[in-house]
């Protein structure tokens, strides 16, 4: 377990909403990845969640908006030496050499937050950013993000991680996705190893991620995912 610092960097809310349809809806993974070590659990415990990290991980690695176009997600925590250096935000997932958009950079602090809208003409992402105290920041527009098919990465010393595990070293397993439960039954937690030779206790990074929805699951390699956009 990393505890050389342990950094809560909390309520990073970014909007990424979703289209909700039949065939969107996520199964559990196969195999469960092991998950080392307490923190997540107790973390999870502790914010009133019913689940079980070893068992119920979604087999969800990209996602679509809704009809809205805007959406959130928060940074609840980092439990990280490099959280002051971890940058996290979205790609297009159908690209084999995707641009990363990032939302969240790595200095921001605790309680700082991030609006996103998915626009067309031209089709765009416009992220605005804010502090804990909700003063503005900044805004960014990244051209060519794609609504219906996105993912998340983390960016840091120890390298940049999707949430499509084909694009990680080895095929491995970087971002854990679980359902919420009871009052956060339709929203998601996405869970973060930070780096290639990690300790496996996937509380890097945890983020709760509001009105999105999965995008269809499609098992692929790596290799063939390359080869399709040949």
């Amino acid at each position: 377990m990393k505890r050389v610092a342990t950094r809560f960097t909390g309520f990073f809310a970014l909007s990424v909403v979703a289209l909700l349809a039949t065939s969107a809806s996520a199964a559990l993974r196969v195999p469960q990845v092991a998950v080392v070590g307490g923190s997540l659990q107790g973390y999870l415990n502790g914010v009133g969640e019913s689940i079980n990290v070893l068992t119920d991980q979604e087999d969800i690695q990209t996602w679509q908006t809704t009809v809205s176009g805007n959406s959130t997600f928060t940074l609840m925590i980092e439990l990280t030496g490099d959280a002051a250096v971890n940058n996290i935000g979205l790609y297009n997932a159908g690209l084999p050499a995707p641009p990363l958009y990032q939302v969240f950079p790595g200095g921001a602090s605790a309680g700082w937050f991030a609006v996103a809208s998915f626009e067309t003409a031209p089709t765009r992402v416009v992220v605005n950013l804010f502090d804990d105290q909700a003063n503005f920041v900044g805004v960014t527009t990244y051209l060519g993000a794609d609504a219906s098919n996105f993912g998340y990465y983390l960016q840091g010393t120890g390298g940049t991680f999707y949430t499509q595990d084909a694009r990680n070293p080895g095929g491995a397993a970087h971002a854990l996705a679980y359902a919420g439960t009871g009052v956060n039954s339709g929203q998601w937690w996405l869970c973060w190893e930070d780096a290639a030779a990690s300790d496996r206790d996937f509380d890097d990074a945890v983020l709760f991620l509001e009105s999105i929805a999965p995008t269809p699951v499609s098992k692929t390699s790596w290799g063939a995912l390359k080869k399709r956009f040949r």
